[in-house]
């Protein structure tokens, strides 16, 4: 801890740009576009957040036999959350649906989600957590039935910029520990007040730990974010647009989320 609390400002801001602009890899249609701060529901709150992205200018080819081509596909997921102890929280991602060209309306399977996070992360200037997904997929979503993923979540609270990366593993369960995908998520924040928020994220996924992929097979999207609270939700909305020849071109994101029931009520 001590370590990171000297670590010097512009050394932080150099790492950060470095993240936000490294080269990407073939990066999978997602019900989720975000970057995760550690912070979670207070205990005994009960969560709800809506997950929405849209590509109006996508991939048309899919990125497996019989799988979705993520080109004007709308893709979504309600989260469910609850706050069971100030360090731990149980999430469930359930229904995953998209609305695509080919298709129309499909259900994509569903996910639990199990958080970890340094106590009172949105109060700390660095800040730590662990977060695992395990997901049951449909066959157009994923070609593999059962997945997961393993994001470890740091970042740096700086008043008034934020810097937090969460350097993703995904799991397929096959090959072993070096055939984990790194998928990489980035997030820079400069907060106008507690209520404004502007970022840039970056999202990349470069391919198996055995072997990268190359630089024109890799995926790499950056965002333009705003984060808005508002009584009725805190709303999170951004486009990416893709710098590689393998990812979406155009992206749309939206997220909503607000407490259903606390204790405190």
């Amino acid at each position: 801890m001590k370590f990171f609390r000297l670590m010097e400002l512009r050394t932080l801001a150099a790492i950060a740009v470095a993240l936000a602009f490294l080269p990407a890899v073939a990066f999978a249609q997602t019900d989720e576009i975000q970057v995760y701060n550690g912070g979670i529901a207070e205990r005994g709150a009960f969560n709800l957040t809506w997950h929405n992205n849209f590509t109006p200018k996508g991939s048309k080819e899919p990125a497996f036999p019989g799988g979705l081509a993520n080109n004007k596909n709308l893709n979504g997921v309600t989260e469910w959350a609850y706050g069971v102890t100030d360090w731990f929280e149980a999430g469930l991602y359930l229904p995953l649906y998209s609305i695509s060209k080919e298709r129309g309306p499909t259900i994509n399977g569903g996910k639990i989600r199990l958080l970890f996070a340094v106590p009172h992360a949105d109060d700390r200037k660095f800040f730590y957590a662990a977060n695992f997904e395990f997901s049951y997929n449909s066959k157009h979503w994923d070609d593999r039935r059962y997945t997961s993923e393993i994001r470890p979540i740091i970042g740096w609270h700086l008043h008034p910029v934020d810097i937090i990366v969460n350097p993703i593993l995904d799991n397929s369960y096959v090959g072993g520990f070096k055939s984990l995908d790194f998928a990489p998520a980035t997030r820079v924040a400069y907060n106008f007040s507690p209520k404004w928020a502007l970022a840039v994220e970056e999202y990349a996924d470069y391919g198996p730990l055995r072997e990268f992929y190359s630089t024109r097979d890799q995926s790499h999207q950056l965002y333009g974010v705003f984060n808005r609270s508002t009584k009725f939700a805190d709303i999170e909305a951004g486009i990416g647009f893709g710098l590689t020849s393998a990812s979406d071109k155009i992206t749309l994101k939206l997220m909503l989320s607000r407490d259903l029931y606390t204790r405190n009520r």
